[in-house]
């Protein structure tokens, strides 16, 4: 951090004091792993979820009661992956992750109890 603000503290000083007033709260991702750190950094699928959901929220209009609601977001997920051949391309896209927080958090991963 010394080292960007010395470079470009002069130029952007605005985005240094950004960066120095958050430093505290940005420094804990930094001790998880890189597997962990795109998890909690990319939020594309939450982003392109939420569009659907919206989307769908906005074609109907208004719903009559919760269920109903809840029944449009349920098939709008699930129309995600019609036939249900994602789960193959979830695995790879995840498992590194998965593994990562099952180290990482072993003592508050489901099935990482011992006997």
């Amino acid at each position: 951090m010394d080292d960007l603000a010395e470079h470009w503290g002069e130029s952007y000083p605005a985005i240094i004091r950004l960066w120095t007033n958050a430093w505290q709260e940005f420094i804990p991702f930094l001790d998880y792993g890189i597997e962990i750190r795109r998890v909690l950094c990319s939020t594309n699928a939450i982003e392109s979820l939420n569009a659907r959901y919206r989307r769908a929220v906005k074609a109907r209009g208004h719903f009559p009661t919760e269920a109903a609601a809840l029944k449009c977001l349920y098939m709008v997920t699930r129309s995600l992956d019609p036939i249900g051949k994602g789960q193959a391309r979830w695995m790879v896209r995840w498992k590194p992750a998965l593994n990562a927080f099952a180290i990482t958090f072993a003592d508050r991963w489901p099935g990482s109890e011992t006997y």
